[in-house]
């Protein structure tokens, strides 16, 4: 198998090659997306339905927000996260362990990095895909109270990013598909129930907030809260800046962690 690139250096990558890659999982997507965006779309949906207007009558406000764009907000994050995380797991999973469509794709000029970009760089679109449409939904509903929401498109970019590197890293060193129930529901599952989307951290006590500032989704819940409700301020920036340096960070370690396991 072909590689250019196994140190911590970032990787050599073809973009033209990624590309490819891109546009063959975009091709594939495009005979089967009305299968799998319904069942992602609406989840987020029957959520902000269910405890946005349920609990919004015993909530009025929460940080000085009306208590369904409060939801609402934050479910935008956790949509890009969603979005991206299905596509580095079990789709890059069944394709390098089961199909073995990187194999043949291999045969090709790309090489092990150029599938690795290629596949981060369609997580990415997936969540942008998702994060796009919810978007709509919500400001069709006058849950957008800035012009700024414009930015939580590229935001959703950035959180999918992110979730694509830690994705693929945790696909390169599973042993089998059984273990992204673990994935699924010891990580991403405590990341949406406890990164502030349904409830305020502000008043919880001050370790509980160190804690949320570790973990990869309060950032995306925060940006996106400032972008769609409240406007950006110098704390925004900072939570673009964490998002930024997770993404590249766990990007690089997925590519380099992805090739290994392809050598093997």
């Amino acid at each position: 198998m072909k590689t250019l690139w196994l140190g911590w250096l970032p990787p050599r990558i073809s973009w033209i090659a990624s590309w490819r890659v891109w546009q063959r999982n975009a091709t594939v997507y495009r005979r089967t997306f009305q299968y799998n965006i319904l069942p992602n779309f609406f989840e987020p949906i029957f959520y902000l339905a269910s405890l946005g207007l349920g609990l919004a009558m015993h909530i009025k406000q929460m940080e000085g927000m009306p208590y369904v764009p409060f939801i609402a907000s934050g479910l935008l994050a956790s949509q890009a996260m969603m979005g991206a995380s299905f596509e580095v797991t079990y789709n890059v999973f069944v394709k390098m362990t089961f199909a073995k469509t990187y194999d043949a794709i291999l045969t090709t000029p790309v090489h092990i990095e150029d599938i690795a970009m290629g596949e981060i760089l369609w997580a990415v679109t997936r969540s942008l895909i998702y994060a796009v449409v919810f978007l709509l939904v919500i400001g069709l509903w006058g849950l957008v109270h800035t012009p700024w929401a414009l930015l939580a498109i590229p935001a959703a970019m950035l959180v999918g990013a992110l979730f694509a590197g830690i994705g693929l890293t945790f696909t390169a060193l599973v042993p089998n598909i059984d273990m992204y129930s673990f994935y699924f529901t010891l990580f991403l599952t405590p990341l949406f129930l406890f990164s502030g989307i349904f409830f305020s951290l502000q008043d919880m006590p001050s370790w509980v907030q160190t804690v949320a500032w570790l973990t990869p989704l309060f950032h995306g819940v925060e940006l996106m809260r400032a972008l769609v409700l409240r406007g950006p301020n110098l704390t925004t920036l900072l939570h673009v800046a964490c998002l930024a340096g997770a993404a590249f960070f766990f990007c690089s370690l997925s590519i380099r962690l992805f090739c290994r396991r392809m050598l093997k």
